[in-house]
């Protein structure tokens, strides 16, 4: 046996992954067990699971891959400092540098580890948990995110178990700066509500993309150039400099009102980054003359930008792995030291995103009593299950071992009727309670996925936004956002045979393969992660009922 831990603490989204033989074990974020949504904290809690779970001990560890080389981080820095005449940045950079490699330290010192460390650059992390995850033998590899080790942008080819770099984009010339920046002049919070502003975006009008297409200048051989006049991000300030917010602003109050600029400003935001993304790839197909991709960096959550470079980028397949962005990381550097540097073959890829904790029902029952809920042990809970959603009641659904990445892939999930328009709101309002424009995802069954949406291709980790075909629009309307999409993913009994057997009974019942999802979760909060957060998050929600694996709970009956 041979095991490699990889760790992300050098960024938000801190995580661990464990490879066993080179197939991950599990994958453990931060956040789930700290309940500090986007946390920077250390990973202890993720890496003692990791290892809870293969049931080793970190003397069992034959390598540490940490998703940061600090060796590369200092060179580029200082070179950038240097390149704006910036000391003030440079000594920034070295106080950085050094505490990252006080971090490596406590880790030894809090672990008692003593084993082979290797440090992986983050975005040759990034590549490798695009490449190393997916079923392809031979791809082109594309990164996209606002920043790391100084570059926003890598274009390489994978092959076997080799990564080769084609070209690079440093900072701060960067796609998810301008779309951070964005997501703060909206009002949301940067480096963590960018999917808001993509939610928002199809209530916009096509009245500003135009006047945005000089915030980035995009090259011959794919690179591009942000134009750092409007934008202040690169001097650590403000998103925007004052030019740039005499053009764009006032920024939006957070929760104030949304007017038609604001929509109007998402709108063009969004069409923006598709636009530059969509270059990017279009010149990576037209240099390797490869026809599949694989993508990674927060960028690559942009499921509506996925759609369109999968549709019109040159590539005929795309793989995004689901937590494509930092916390993926752990994974990617683990991945890059058992085939880059151990010279591992491929042997495994990830068609399925079930790598987080499970429970015992013994405790799951204990945190139902602690509330003093009745329990209830069905036979058939995905029966029971489908038979309620059809009578449009909203359920909370817990089954299994948790999904990595940001979307809920039926195993902590929040299911509701599609069929009534209504539900939309109620979920978003009742119980999410969080912005009415935020849209639903449709799990749909993969077998009748081309019957409910246009260009269907197979996409387990809902990361493509998709047409939503017209005559279904009205058939499933509270999964079917403002502009006729829906973030669509695709279910088999192979990827969730529960989930899977779920949304086939309520098609049985209502002729619709289709069940309204959502994470597991109230606005501002991590995924839930133990029996005892699904069941607060039940109770101070208008869920009507709650499955955790077998065992049902409804709302108590007031006096």
């Amino acid at each position: 046996m041979t095991a490699v831990l990889g760790v992300n603490c050098f960024s938000h989204d801190t995580s661990a992954c464990l490879l066993v033989d080179g197939a991950v074990v599990a994958i453990g974020e931060q956040e789930r067990f700290d309940r500090d949504q986007h946390t920077k904290h250390f990973p202890h809690l993720a890496i003692a699971y990791c290892l809870e779970r293969a049931g080793i001990g970190i003397d069992q560890i034959d390598a540490v891959a940490f998703a940061h080389d600090a060796k590369v981080d200092f060179a580029r820095g200082a070179l950038d400092a240097v390149t704006r005449v910036s000391p003030k940045r440079l000594a920034a950079q070295v106080f950085t540098d050094s505490r990252l490699v006080m971090k490596e330290r406590n880790f030894r010192t809090t672990w008692g580890y003593r084993g082979k460390v290797f440090n992986v650059g983050h975005h040759d992390a990034h590549a490798a948990s695009a490449f190393y995850a997916s079923p392809f033998d031979r791809a082109a590899v594309l990164t996209l995110d606002r920043g790391g080790d100084f570059l926003s942008t890598t274009m390489a080819i994978g092959e076997g178990n080799r990564l080769s770099h084609l070209g690079m984009v440093r900072n701060p010339h960067s796609l998810g700066e301008i779309y951070t920046a964005f997501t703060w002049l909206l009002g949301f919070r940067p480096n963590a509500d960018e999917g808001k502003l993509m939610g928002l975006a199809p209530y916009g009008r096509d009245v500003l993309a135009k006047d945005l297409r000089d915030l980035v200048h995009l090259g011959d051989d794919g690179r591009f150039k942000v134009n750092l006049r409007w934008f202040n991000y690169q001097r650590e300030g403000k998103p925007f400099s004052r030019r740039g917010l005499e053009r764009f602003g006032p920024p939006r109050a957070p929760e104030s009102e949304f007017t038609d600029r604001h929509k109007d400003l998402a709108y063009a935001a969004q069409d923006l980054i598709e636009e530059a993304g969509l270059h990017v790839a279009r010149a990576l197909q037209q240099a390797t003359g490869l026809k599949r991709l694989c993508l990674a960096g927060g960028v690559a959550l942009n499921s509506v930008m996925n759609a369109r470079l999968l549709a019109e980028s040159g590539f005929d397949e795309m793989y995004v792995q689901p937590a494509a962005s930092d916390a993926g990381n752990a994974y990617g550097a683990a991945a890059w030291v058992w085939h880059e540097a151990m010279g591992k073959p491929r042997g495994w890829s990830m068609d399925h995103a079930f790598f987080g904790p499970s429970w015992t029902e013994k405790e799951s029952a204990a945190a139902l009593t602690a509330r003093g809920l009745a329990i209830r042990r069905v036979t058939d809970p995905e029966a029971e299950a489908a038979e309620r959603i059809a009578r449009s009641k909203v359920v909370g659904w817990f089954q299994g071992r948790a999904e990595c990445g940001p979307r809920a892939l039926g195993a902590r999930s929040i299911l509701a009727d599609p069929r009534r328009a209504e539900m939309r709101d109620v979920v978003n309002a009742r119980v999410k309670r969080r912005e009415g424009f935020r849209p639903f995802a449709p799990s749909v069954l993969h077998e009748r996925g081309a019957d409910y949406f246009e260009r269907y291709s197979y996409n387990p980790f809902m990361l493509l936004v998709l047409p939503v075909r017209p005559e279904k629009r009205s058939v499933i309307p509270a999964v079917t956002h403002v502009d006729g999409t829906g973030r669509m993913q695709s279910v088999t009994a192979a990827f969730n045979p529960s989930y899977h057997r779920l949304i086939s009974e309520f098609e049985r019942r209502t002729g619709v393969a289709v069940v309204l999802n959502t994470s597991f979760n109230i606005r501002g909060e991590p995924m839930v992660n133990r029996p005892e957060e699904a069941v607060e998050d039940f109770l101070r929600s208008d869920m009507d009922c709650l499955f955790l694996g077998n065992l049902v709970a409804e709302k108590p009956v007031p006096a």
